[in-house]
């Protein structure tokens, strides 16, 4: 059984189509990039179904991350993409590294999972309040606004591609580190 619950691949995974046993650039580290890629980026692009339609509806937010280094987004309720996740948690973050020259040439890491809003008076909220206004000193603007909330990633799966030549399927386990309760 995969990590998704099912017996097929998990969400993103390339079966077959990445040489599982092609030779990787020896200076080509897909764990370290990758985490290093959720945790530094601070904007994505969000990935969620459209509750009408289904069809992929991307829109770009600001991330940040909890001790673990799952993603954490503040959102709010009169969003299009918050609707969405209301109707199917079911997401996708795409994280990119910019730079000069083409950007196709730049890593990026797309984190598949589900989006689940933190409740209000959970004990967790201060900490992620207090990591996500760290990366987004500007969002204390609107972070009291009753209409937004703090939603976490449960992630499942990510697939990284390191630039040409460098690319590599990922589990939860490979981005996200056990942190002590």
């Amino acid at each position: 059984m995969s990590e998704n619950g099912g017996d097929g691949p998990l969400p993103g995974v390339m079966p077959g189509r990445i040489p599982e046993n092609a030779p990787m650039p020896a200076d080509f580290a897909p764990k370290e990039l990758a985490r290093a890629l959720l945790r530094e980026t601070r904007t994505a692009t969000l990935a969620t179904l459209d509750r009408n339609t289904g069809h992929p509806f991307a829109s770009l937010v600001n991330v940040a991350t909890d001790t673990d280094g799952a993603p954490l987004l503040l959102i709010s309720r009169l969003a299009t993409h918050t609707a969405n996740l209301e109707a199917d948690g079911r997401a996708s973050l795409l994280m990119a590294e910019t730079g000069k020259g083409d950007a196709l040439a730049h890593p990026r890491l797309t984190v598949l999972g589900s989006l689940a809003p933190v409740a209000a008076d959970s004990a967790d909220v201060p900490r992620m309040r207090e990591r996500y206004l760290a990366q987004h000193p500007k969002a204390k603007l609107y972070a009291g606004f009753t209409d937004f909330a703090i939603w976490r990633m449960q992630v499942v799966s990510a697939h990284l591609n390191g630039g040409f030549a460098r690319a590599a399927d990922l589990t939860a386990a490979d981005l996200l580190t056990v942190t002590a309760a």
